[in-house]
């Protein structure tokens, strides 16, 4: 595991790298894979008990404290993943199929609680009724009843399943409700206090879409905007999402309330046949950019898997003959731009922040540049022993680093052919109309020092303050094995790095909450749970100082946590 010792006894310390980032165009090592360009690991351990089925904890039960949290931390630290991995003798396939667990740590005054339930889904249900998977999900297709005979079992494989309600990927609102989400139709309103699950929410009763992300902005007047794919007879769409915000003078009622919710603008797939797969989008204060990137969704395989066997993951193919393309979108009016934006082949499943400068747009991303990973998640795969084993599975992974492009917003007949447009003082990246119409984008791009922690995801900023609009710090996790084992903080501006890493520790996904008489982006606390392989029951709430990234307080609780997806804090919890 300490494949860089170096590093891990940094625990918070500052590295500080102020040319970090460097032009892709200039930069000889941008076009070596990230992989290629990390130090190869030895030695690491089996994430195998952080992939494990866990019981649940429907009441909560109090923690030890270490250290002090704030008094004025007021809330609840929501947490979603999969967390059952078998249903009598069927076991899923990938790591994404487990059936949603929901987390809630309820912090009051210094003290917290933890509680954890299942997502009683439909999935869930008629899983746990039968004994064994009868509801398809991502990567595990549910066999054929073996009650049925011969030939209804035959038949059966012609039947296109359901689309699954396992809603196990993150937390999000509508209308002041909270909701758990995954990429299908269907989300679960939830009570973020009890967990108790809800009312079972499908898209296509409201708007016309098939599928959503569960990545939605929320706007400054309480707006929600997402997006979702549709499918029919005149093509493939991406469409833009728009849920207004709650009818402050309406009596609320205990249900579902997605009135007025619009579809604003629905933008063609570039190849009808092999759609983009998309995770996340980018949203700033005026514009909205959808990106559509190289990892296809063969739609004749699609069609096609349930006969032949094949989970849906099978259908997600890497295409890098294809240019990324940057879908830009009047926010407030739907209008997609008439510029076609390119870049080079890349794949993103989460933004860090994007915001508007002088005329151009500035988005930053955690970025990859081979896009077969996520079918990677087995969990075969991530159950591998310590040692050769792991080290082989974790040395072959696309590491995902932070890049930023910029986008002219005013490209017009007057633009010049062949000069790099981006004016912007001390930017790098660079923005060249190549012909009337069509923009190529060329990236910045991260320094080799972020390959030490093995690359990033999982970003978070200062949300309700700066999302949408310039920014100085985002939060993360480092990837040094298959599961994050650091966490880190970065100020874009001076390009330093704060770091918080432990041997044998695995962060969630980090959280900021601003304290209430902030005057700095980062005054406040950022939250993670951790876990490890190497004790049982020994899971902990980390409470950092954002400022200073180092440890405030923690909250020991008793129990087995998977490694989860995301999460968010609820301060009315």
């Amino acid at each position: 595991h300490r494949f860089n010792s170096k590093i891990i006894r940094l625990k918070g310390r500052i590295i500080s790298f102020n040319q970090n980032l460097s032009s892709s165009s200039s930069s000889s090592s941008s076009s070596v894979p990230s992989r290629d360009r990390c130090p190869l690991a030895r030695g690491l351990e089996s994430m195998a008990p952080l992939v494990r089925s866990v019981e649940e904890t429907p009441d909560p039960i109090p923690t030890t404290i270490t250290g002090r949290i704030p008094s004025w931390v007021n809330g609840s630290f929501l947490r979603n993943g999969p967390g059952k991995f078998e249903f009598g003798k069927d076991r899923y396939t990938h790591w994404f199929d487990g059936m949603a667990m929901m987390h809630r740590f309820h912090i009051s005054d210094g003290d917290v609680t933890y509680s954890s339930r299942f997502l009683r889904s439909d999935s869930y249900i008629h899983n746990s009724e039968k004994n064994r998977i009868v509801v398809s999900e991502f990567g595990t297709v549910a066999m054929p009843d073996p009650c049925k005979n011969i030939f209804a079992r035959f038949f059966s494989r012609f039947q296109i399943p359901k689309a699954t309600d396992n809603a196990s990927v993150n937390f999000v609102k509508y209308k002041g409700d909270y909701y758990v989400s995954t990429e299908t139709n269907y989300m679960r309103r939830v009570d973020p206090q009890s967990l108790e699950t809800k009312e079972k929410v499908d898209w296509t009763q409201y708007i016309a879409v098939n599928s959503a992300t569960a990545h939605p902005h929320y706007s400054r007047d309480g707006a929600t905007y997402n997006m979702g794919n549709s499918y029919g007879k005149g093509g493939f769409f991406y469409n833009i999402i728009r849920v207004p915000p709650p009818d402050e003078t309406a009596a609320k009622a205990d249900s579902p309330d997605f009135a007025g919710a619009e579809v604003i603008c629905s933008i063609p797939a570039a190849e009808p046949r092999k759609p983009s797969y998309y995770h996340s989008f980018v949203m700033s204060e005026n514009y909205i950019v959808f990106i559509e990137q190289p990892i296809k969704l063969d739609l004749l395989k699609f069609m096609l898997y349930r006969i032949q066997g094949k989970s849906f993951h099978k259908v997600m193919i890497w295409e890098p003959k294809y240019d990324t393309i940057f879908h830009l979108v009047n926010r407030h009016t739907g209008k997609v731009s008439k510029v076609r934006y390119r870049a080079a082949p890349m794949f993103t499943l989460h933004q860090i922040n994007a915001y508007e400068d002088n005329g151009f747009l500035v988005m930053d991303m955690c970025c990859g540049d081979d896009g077969d990973s996520i079918g990677d998640f087995t969990l075969e795969n991530l159950r591998k022993g310590s040692g050769e084993e792991m080290d082989k599975f974790y040395n072959s992974l696309c590491r995902n680093l932070p890049r930023r492009y910029v986008l002219p917003l005013t490209v017009d007949q007057k633009t010049p052919l062949d000069q790099n447009l981006v004016t912007l003082n001390s930017f790098k990246a660079t923005a060249t109309m190549t012909k009337p119409g069509e923009v190529r984008l060329n990236l910045e791009l991260h320094d080799d020092e972020l390959l030490q922690y093995g690359g990033l995801e999982f970003p978070q900023i200062n949300y309700e303050k700066h999302n949408g609009r310039p920014y100085r710090y985002f939060y993360s996790c480092g990837f040094g094995n298959v599961f994050s084992d650091s966490l880190l903080k970065m100020d874009v501006h001076t390009k330093e790095l704060k770091v918080w890493r432990y041997p044998g520790l695995y962060p969630s996904e980090p959280v900021f909450v601003a304290s209430p008489q902030a005057t700095d982006e980062d005054d406040g606390v950022v939250m993670s749970v951790i876990i490890t392989p190497r004790e049982e029951k020994s899971t902990f709430l980390l409470v950092l100082d954002a400022k200073t990234f180092t440890e405030l307080g923690r909250a020991e609780v008793p129990v087995n946590v998977p490694y989860g997806t995301h999460g968010v804090f609820n301060e009315m919890g």
